[in-house]
């Protein structure tokens, strides 16, 4: 067994990283770290556990310690707020850490893989480059944005039909606002249509995620992506509305069939957190939806429906992908279990 840490662990994401690793096969949790108001404090005590599977017991008795490295294990993950997380996790990293970042202070950094395992497992070669760069002894690795990865998803089996332009709308849940939140007087009956610096990871980071490498660096996909992100009064499960235009446009049917055969080097190396078959096309009229389809495959399922020609576009489509697991924690995790098979770790 492999001991991990995690930063922010008091967090919902943190949370989140704790039910996905209670019952792991590689890794197990030895370190928890948060900010000076928690630490000394059993983690009962120090957080309010707000996920409906249980709290480990050994997690709930272990101390939790200061977010600075040190006593940490070589691996830790990262579920810190953006606010704090660029100069903890450079520390870090500095001290020779392998931190597999939430946070998006470095999604776009040159050196730093933006890693979706079934999408882009090759820029993982960015890490020799990154130690040159920044001297570190360590090394950071990201997952994409929330919404992001359920959007990369949907477009990555699309690059084959000449991937040209995407138009997305998000509704997204309340849980990617973190605890508690959106006000309740804010949110119930009604929908936000904005959230602060989201579409600007919408529109960029794809664009990273689905380039291509060169040398020391990403070539960008030349995709142009216009965001609109929402808010909405659903608890788990970003759901997006997307349209595409394709220079070789292909039939409904290969389509369809692009996205259900789609498969990348988790599937084949059988990791762990891998979902079988990662995206899953729904022919029923109605779907997908978050209370039905969100949890498909422990949250690691992308799940598309509603494929339709669009008048402005060629097609358009809808998107759905667990906020927390496939956007959060458990994107983290396979990156792990990947950086492992690669002998990062």
């Amino acid at each position: 067994m492999i001991p991990v840490g995690i930063l922010g662990a008091t967090g919902m994401v943190g949370q989140q990283f704790i039910a996905c690793l209670a019952n792991h096969p590689w890794f197990t949790v030895d370190w928890l770290g948060a900010s000076e108001r928690s630490q000394g404090k059993a983690f009962r005590d120090a957080a309010a556990w707000r996920l409906a599977a249980a709290c480990p017991d050994d997690i709930a008795t272990k101390i939790v310690e200061p977010a600075a490295p040190g006593n940490a294990p070589k691996l830790v993950f990262s579920g810190l707020d953006s606010s704090v997380a660029g100069e903890i996790e450079a520390a870090f990293a500095a001290a020779g850490h392998v931190v597999v970042s939430n946070s998006r202070n470095y999604r776009m950094e040159p050196t730093v893989p933006l890693l979706i395992p079934e999408v882009n497992p090759d820029h993982l070669e960015l890490l020799k480059a990154q130690s040159a760069a920044t001297g570190w002894k360590g090394s950071i690795v990201t997952n994409p944005n929330c919404s992001t990865v359920v959007l990369a998803m949907a477009l990555a089996p699309l690059r084959q039909f000449g991937l040209k332009t995407t138009l997305v709308t998000t509704l997204q849940a309340i849980s990617g606002a973190g605890y508690p939140g959106v006000p309740s007087w804010d949110i119930l009956g009604n929908v936000i249509p904005y959230i602060g610096s989201e579409e600007d990871k919408v529109e960029s980071e794809p664009r990273k995620i689905l380039g291509a490498l060169a040398g020391d660096r990403i070539e960008n996909h030349p995709v142009t992506i216009s965001a609109t992100t929402t808010r909405v009064p659903v608890q788990n499960g970003h759901t997006m509305s997307v349209s595409v235009g394709l220079e070789h446009r292909p039939t409904a049917e290969a389509m369809i069939a692009a996205w259900n055969s789609f498969r990348g080097l988790p599937q084949e190396l059988g990791l762990p957190t891998a979902p079988a078959q990662p995206i899953v096309y729904r022919t029923e009229p109605n779907r997908p939806q978050p209370l039905l389809d969100v949890n498909r495959d422990n949250g690691m399922t992308v799940t598309i429906g509603r494929l339709r020609e669009c008048p402005l576009f060629d097609y358009k489509f809808v998107a759905l992908g667990h906020n927390t697991i496939r956007g959060a924690a458990g994107a983290a995790i396979l990156n792990a279990e990947l950086m492992h098979t690669r002998g990062i770790l």
